[in-house]
């Protein structure tokens, strides 16, 4: 977990600040963006309907398509049936991944740690950038205007303190939503939702689950968790700890590392250029042991400065040669970041990062 440093010393460990993104109805979204003339009609975006005898599903669908009933997962030929009038669209993968890259390398870059589920969910852990729920909200709310202003696309945000109560609150308000829930508010927010809402839980658990008098994720809480784990196992211990709340699972960066970064936020916001040019070598220092540990080399350095207001700033440098030598990293973040730093203007977060990585062994081979 990332530590805030304050006057030159770590604190405390903090309890985590999970936020869970998700992009609104995306692919049908993306074609809205592309195509205005869509806007406001109802939109499927799956398999060729064929008027009505087409075969396949709908992969997603807008909201003007919803209110005739349709949903994703469909059969086309039901979404045919149910609004004939729709626009029908093919699946454009390539355009849908490319916005996908471009909106996960906003989402990094506000985050200590980062998960992308799927091509439009991704968890943030940022624990190091926010005291309370407060300057977390702040923080979201900065990054909903960014994703909307660069890409023309709303996203609906959880706020939480683990990712399943984050991912479960992203759902609530849709579309351009935000729900945070406070850690004393957990057993409230989580009580009266319908069980299929915990992660994991499909139709046919879902179905048992009914049989046995269990509708809501309050009444899986208060069942006898014997009685769970003599129904479905192991399964039924980790779902009555869901149905509590409780998940321990860390925010990680799954498949090819694309960087290595770190971040702190200041106790006290500060103007002082010495203070935080020493803060980003010491982040320096641990990007560089990283480095080292994952035998990888860098071309490009990258920093990160959020001013008091939360006003965020990055910048990259992509040098010409391929290197893992620590002065390389602090002297171009170092340049980097003079630019932003004014004594009129204090700071309260700092990062760097190094990406464009080829592995050390397989430089080798090229040398």
């Amino acid at each position: 977990m990332e530590q805030q440093i304050g006057k030159g010393k770590l604190m405390s460990e903090k309890k985590r600040i999970i936020l869970h993104v998700d992009m609104d109805h995306f692919f049908t979204a993306v074609e809205e963006r592309e195509h205005p003339e869509y806007k406001g009609k109802p939109l499927v975006v799956g398999a060729d309907p064929k008027e009505g005898k087409g075969r396949g599903v709908v992969s997603t669908c807008n909201y003007e398509a919803r209110k005739f009933g349709v949903r994703s997962g469909m059969p086309i030929s039901r979404a045919w049936k149910l609004c004939p009038s729709a626009v029908y669209l093919p699946v454009n993968y390539e355009l849908y991944v490319k916005v996908s890259h471009e909106i996960m390398d906003i989402l990094r870059t506000h985050a200590d740690k980062f998960e992308q589920w799927g091509i439009d969910e991704a968890f943030l852990d940022i624990t190091s950038q926010a005291k309370d729920y407060a300057e977390a909200e702040v923080l979201t709310r900065e990054i909903k205007k960014e994703i909307l202003e660069k890409q023309k696309l709303t996203c609906s945000i959880g706020i939480g303190l683990n990712k399943l109560v984050a991912k479960i609150a992203s759902d609530i308000q849709k579309p351009d939503g935000l729900t945070i829930v406070r850690e004393a508010e957990v057993d409230r927010f989580l009580e009266p939702l319908p069980v299929r809402r915990l992660l994991w839980v499909g139709r046919k658990t879902e179905q048992k689950l009914k049989t046995m008098g269990i509708n809501t994720i309050g009444d899986l809480a208060r069942y006898d968790p014997a009685v769970l784990v003599e129904t479905f196992g192991v399964v039924g211990t980790q779902m009555h700890l869901m149905a509590r709340g409780i998940d321990r699972s860390e925010v990680e960066e799954r498949g090819e590392i694309k960087s290595i970064g770190r971040d702190v936020t200041f106790q006290e916001d500060t103007s002082n250029v010495e203070f935080i040019l020493n803060t980003l070598y010491a982040l320096a220092d641990e990007v560089h042991r990283d480095s080292l540990r994952q035998n990888v080399n860098f071309k490009t350095v990258t920093v990160r400065i959020r001013y008091e207001n939360f006003e965020t700033h990055t910048h990259s440098k992509t040098l010409p040669f391929i290197t893992n030598r620590l002065e390389d990293i602090k002297k171009t973040a170092k340049e980097l970041i003079q630019s932003y730093l004014r004594p009129d203007r204090n700071v309260r977060l700092v990062g760097v990062r190094v990406s464009n990585f080829i592995s050390a062994e397989k430089q080798k081979t090229l040398m």
